[in-house]
């Protein structure tokens, strides 16, 4: 009777121990970092792949002068990164992932800019608003809250190795580029030689640091908050956009007064076909207008940045 009840005992243990261990090791496996940052980001990566700047940009709908502007947010954004990743290469929550050779873009984005802009390109050249937030944010991180500095680099590195080729190429053929990679050298990882082996062993590195669940917890948040800021810079691009049917014309251009031929004006057709002509004042040479502004080009330019950025998680 005893022995019964000691082998039905020992078979239960024995089920206990085989049921655990699968338990056991799929904890193990989301409590690594990336698998966090990866089902911890997935709403905000959805929202982001399907704004209109990312399809865009996949079609190759993109403006030479735009992503002139677009390289200059980028290399702001790098500046500040790298800035930090060099402060804090001694520190035990980062120095694991320090890979200035492979990975560090601002030299790159240098010789872009010369491309671009010429030698003075520093004299002509500024952050936009919006992309100063993110950067000030990097800073803060560094400075402050360096084992949070991960999810910044995680989130820039790992999509810029992802999806780098597929926005080279559409850039290229968009905007004509030379083939031989003046102006994107950005996306050019000269010391990577297999992308998707690096991302592995960066992944693995990012895994194996020493960081309590709630240290990754707030890793995580912080990789949401980077998300939060490439998202502001479309809600910029979004006033931006309303702003321009309300603006006039300032530069004598001439523009559509309801006059003419108005089959040839998009606006004025979809307008007839509502019956709300009258009163109404064309937005496209507006548009055109505005978008010579400044101001406005170098938020434009952050929006196409941070999309770049944000359509790479595609690959990922």
């Amino acid at each position: 009777m005893s022995a019964e009840v000691e082998t039905s005992e020992g078979v239960d243990e024995s089920e206990k121990k085989n049921s655990v261990a699968p338990e056991k090791e799929n904890h193990t496996r989301m409590a690594d970092l990336s698998e966090l940052l990866k089902e911890g980001t997935k709403e905000a990566h959805d929202r982001a792949e399907n704004t209109q700047f990312v399809k865009d940009f996949l079609k190759g709908n993109i403006k030479k002068e735009l992503f002139k502007l677009a390289t200059t947010a980028l290399y702001f954004t790098y500046s500040a990164l790298e800035e930090e990743m060099d402060r804090n290469k001694d520190h035990p929550a980062f120095a694991p992932l320090y890979f200035p050779t492979e990975l560090h873009r601002k030299e790159a984005l240098t010789k872009d800019m010369e491309y671009f802009f010429g030698e003075n390109w520093e004299e002509l050249v500024k952050c936009s608003e919006a992309a100063q937030k993110y950067v000030e944010r990097i800073h803060y991180i560094g400075q402050n809250e360096p084992e949070l500095l991960v999810a910044h680099a995680y989130t820039r590195y790992m999509g810029d190795l992802s999806g780098g080729q597929v926005l080279k190429k559409v850039a290229q053929r968009a905007l004509k580029l030379p083939s031989t990679g003046e102006g994107t050298q950005f996306y050019l990882f000269e010391h990577v030689d297999n992308a998707q082996q690096f991302k592995q062993f960066y992944r693995s590195r990012m895994n194996a640091l020493d960081l309590n669940l709630k240290t990754k917890e707030r890793i995580v948040e912080e990789a949401n908050k980077a998300f939060e800021y490439n998202m502001q810079i479309f809600n910029e691009l979004d006033q931006a956009g309303s702003a321009l049917a309300r603006e006039t014309l300032e530069d004598g251009l001439p523009g559509h007064d309801g006059k003419g031929d108005v089959r040839k004006c998009p606006f004025y057709a979809a307008q007839q076909d509502k019956g709300a002509l009258e009163g109404s004042s064309c937005p496209f040479r507006t548009a055109m207008t505005v978008l010579r502004k400044p101001s406005l080009q170098f938020i434009l330019a952050a929006g196409v940045a941070l999309a770049a950025g944000l359509l790479a998680w595609y690959y990922m």
